[in-house]
């Protein structure tokens, strides 16, 4: 059993990195290095895997089948490509987030948040270490993929 202050301190970085990911979100996409969609993820996985730095897959519901597969195979060709993989909750918070960024896109376009990938390697973003090293974490924990919820506000 986990003690009780254990858990808090999980809960804590649980929610330090779900902030951390939410800014790092905001700002690779006023920066243009963030791709939405799973179909535009997967053109520019296959065109220029190195310049991507983390896939962000989001899904609230796991029993969309056509979800889950496009999910495994994003999955191991990042995990191929030596490219972080984090799996989110939240869908709705990633539309408040983002929803609002690019009007200039149609409404196919912004329902598609299921997929993100963020590029420019050369950006040190401290938010970008600081999920990548949750996830680092997380994968000695024998957490392959790891998870986070991002809270409602």
């Amino acid at each position: 059993m986990i003690p009780e202050e254990s858990f808090g301190s999980i809960e804590n970085r649980m929610q330090s990195v779900g902030l951390a990911l939410e800014e790092l979100l905001v700002t690779a996409e006023k920066q243009d290095c963030l791709t939405i969609g799973i179909y535009e993820s997967a053109k520019l996985l296959n065109a220029d895997p190195d310049n991507v730095v983390l896939c962000v897959l989001a899904a609230d519901n796991e029993d969309d089948v056509a979800l889950q597969i496009h999910f495994t195979l994003l999955q191991s060709f990042c995990c191929d490509s030596g490219i972080t993989i984090l799996r989110v909750s939240g869908v709705q918070r990633l539309q408040q987030l983002l929803g609002a960024v690019d009007a200039n896109r149609n409404q196919e376009e912004q329902g598609d948040l299921h997929c993100m990938l963020v590029t420019n390697p050369q950006a040190d973003h401290c938010r970008l270490q600081e999920v990548g090293t949750y996830c680092q974490e997380s994968r000695r924990l024998d957490q392959w993929v790891p998870e986070l919820v991002l809270q409602e506000r």
